[in-house]
């Protein structure tokens, strides 16, 4: 899968993540490497949206900051999420395509386990409906 993967900070859980991803066999390009995070969140969910990307991964300090600049690119659904079951939950029920990780209290562990619930994960066809309803207006919406 093709993975943009954006954070404002390097640190021992962003390698721990970039390290698994590709472990995982994932083609992940590292974008808005360098910038804070309204830069990075508008980057990762601007390659996600243009479908340079896959699924994106954003991290910054608590992650809600790059959850909410990702979430400003039209067609992206980032997910703030803090363990495996959110992660898995948030691609089931509300087709997230970008993950935001907070940095400051997320282990190596628990990162490596909500991403690979993440990516693992399918959206449920039963909550299409309920997904159209989140786009923008004047955005298509299916089901």
């Amino acid at each position: 899968m093709r993975i943009a993967f954006g954070t404002d900070e390097e640190t021992h859980v962003t390698r721990a993540l970039l390290e698994h991803l590709d472990a995982l066999g994932h083609r992940v390009s590292v974008v808005g490497a360098g910038e804070e995070w309204p830069e990075v969140g508008r980057a990762v969910g601007q390659a996600v949206s243009s479908g340079r990307a896959e699924r994106g991964v954003v991290c910054c300090w608590t992650g809600t900051g790059v959850s909410i600049a990702a979430n400003k690119v039209t067609g992206v659904r980032a997910a703030l999420c803090t363990d495996a079951e959110t992660a898995s939950g948030a691609r089931r029920w509300n087709d997230a395509n970008v993950v935001a990780i907070g940095l400051r209290l997320t282990s190596e562990t628990v990162a490596r386990e909500l991403i690979a619930a993440f990516l693992s994960t399918e959206p449920d066809a039963g909550s299409a409906s309920a997904i159209g309803r989140v786009e923008p207006a004047g955005a298509p919406v299916e089901g």
